[in-house]
């Protein structure tokens, strides 16, 4: 019985996390504000139904690698894709001269490779931000 309860609770979490997400997909105003409806919600939901999968199948008497395997990949995928999503669109439509300063010559999360490569300076030993 307890079992039972575990896996509707996390089916519920799924259904109303997969609603929020799918809701948000739709009615957010732009692409900056609609990637956290898929990325955060979908994801939650999209896992709590993997979850109950897995736990019906231990129920069962079965270990279940498949959805385990999915989980893992898509909890690890999904913000590295929003992220990438997030950088192209700063990239094509932001005025730089309201991106943050980086402190070097280049504009914010962009890579130039018509200028030479900026070399990385390691800190000595002693030095704040590296052990001694």
């Amino acid at each position: 019985m307890i079992f039972d309860l575990i896996i509707s609770v996390f089916l519920v979490i799924a259904g109303i996390f997969g609603l929020v997400g799918s809701y948000g997909l739709v009615k957010l105003p732009d692409l900056m504000t609609r990637l956290h409806a898929p990325t955060k919600a979908s994801t939650l939901g999209v896992g709590g139904a993997l979850l109950a999968s897995m736990g019906l199948a231990l129920k069962q008497g079965s270990l279940s690698w498949h959805e385990l395997l999915i989980t893992l990949f898509l909890f690890l995928t999904a913000p590295i894709t929003c992220n990438f999503i997030a950088k192209a669109w700063i990239a094509r439509n932001a005025d730089p001269a309201i991106l943050p300063p980086t402190g070097t010559h280049r504009t914010w999360a962009t890579l130039d490779l018509t200028e030479e490569p900026i070399e990385p300076v390691l800190t000595p030993p002693g030095k704040p931000g590296r052990p001694s």
